[in-house]
């Protein structure tokens, strides 16, 4: 899907007000959240590389606990959605 932020999914599919965008650039897939619910997600936080949401998906394996970051970003569906609009 594709609006004026750009190309997004939603990483929970029963929650249409989250949006999940991405982008591609140097080469890397870059994500950013929104959230209708909390506007301020989207002003507070920038593009986050996926090389970024790795390592601290690794803090989340060694915490043992928390949201494992990996469920919302996913890898596979932005390169997904990249190619198409490529």
């Amino acid at each position: 899907m594709k609006d004026e932020r750009g190309i997004y999914y939603h990483p929970n599919p029963r929650e249409r007000s989250v949006r999940m965008y991405v982008r591609e650039r140097y080469g890397d897939v870059e994500f950013r959240l929104w959230n209708r619910e909390h506007p301020e997600i989207w002003e507070g936080h920038d593009w986050i590389a996926y090389d970024d949401i790795r390592a601290a998906a690794a803090q989340y394996v060694t915490r043992g606990g928390g949201v494992d970051p990996l469920e919302m970003y996913d890898l596979e569906v932005a390169k997904r959605l990249l190619a198409d609009e490529g």
